[in-house]
């Protein structure tokens, strides 16, 4: 959102999810590292004073999602050519629902926070601010114990969705066990991202009846109502389209997913 103007980007939210018959999912951030420094003033976004940029971002978020509910906020023209109702106007399109489908990825527990207290859903992926050293997913479980916490204080109307990320890779043939066998899935890794000790969660890669077993032990899975799973794009859709059947073939059913 640090390169999003939030008028616009509320309106195209808007007509994408009334093409899309109301069923966009709509995931925000304030952004991650990047190549470029201070990419977003390249796009004639500036911080305000005594801003940062992750700063900057949640303002456009907010803003955004403030004209999202249809504030009336702009004068219309009084000229006989635009029949106007009386008052202000919103900002159009608008779409009904839209609004409960907001997420907002949050690598903090105090982002997680703020995601509860403005009414969006919690997305937080394979990567967190490392804030107390433990174990990724137990310390993934309790930045979604804080977001649920911080939500119960606020009336927003609707129960809110939780996902986590998580990249799993079940072993089901011989180009599973190419391309990730013999690598293995290693360990949570913890190190410096934009100047903030964070934790990069492990990957899962077993034989399905394996993968069962240790994910019943991801204490962040079982906390939330959603999973996303990350997959291989450089790969190609065919091989892509083999591991997303292969987990809900062989892994989901033994979790009780659906």
């Amino acid at each position: 959102m640090r390169y999003s103007n939030p008028m616009t980007f509320a309106e195209d939210a808007a007509a994408a999810d009334l093409i899309a018959g109301g069923r966009l999912q709509l995931g925000l951030s304030r952004g991650a590292p990047e190549q470029v420094i201070d990419g977003w003033k390249y796009f004639g976004f500036e911080p305000q004073d005594h801003e940062s940029a992750p700063d900057m971002a949640r303002r456009h978020t907010l803003e955004a999602l403030d004209v999202m509910t249809g504030r009336q906020f702009a004068q219309p023209n009084p000229h006989p050519m635009f029949p106007n109702p009386p008052g202000l106007l919103p900002l159009e399109p608008q779409s009904e629902g839209l609004r409960q489908r907001i997420w907002w990825g949050a690598g903090s527990d105090a982002t997680a926070r703020w995601a509860a207290q403005n009414g969006m859903n919690l997305m937080s992926s394979t990567l967190k601010d490392d804030e107390t050293g433990e174990p990724f997913h137990v310390q993934q479980r309790k930045q979604i114990e804080e977001f649920r916490k911080e939500w119960a204080k606020h009336d927003h109307g609707f129960e809110p969705r939780v996902s986590v990320s998580r990249s799993i890779f079940a072993i089901t043939n011989d180009q599973d066990k190419r391309y990730f066998l013999a690598s293995g899935d290693g360990e949570d890794q913890f190190g410096i991202i934009d100047n903030t000790r964070s934790v990069f969660g492990r990957s899962y890669i077993d034989e399905p009846d394996m993968l069962i077993e240790r994910l019943r032990h991801d204490e962040a899975i079982q906390a939330a109502d959603t999973l996303l799973l990350t997959v291989p794009n450089q790969l190609g859709v065919d091989y892509n389209a083999h591991v997303m059947e292969s987990i809900l073939t062989h892994v989901a059913p033994g979790l009780g997913w659906r």
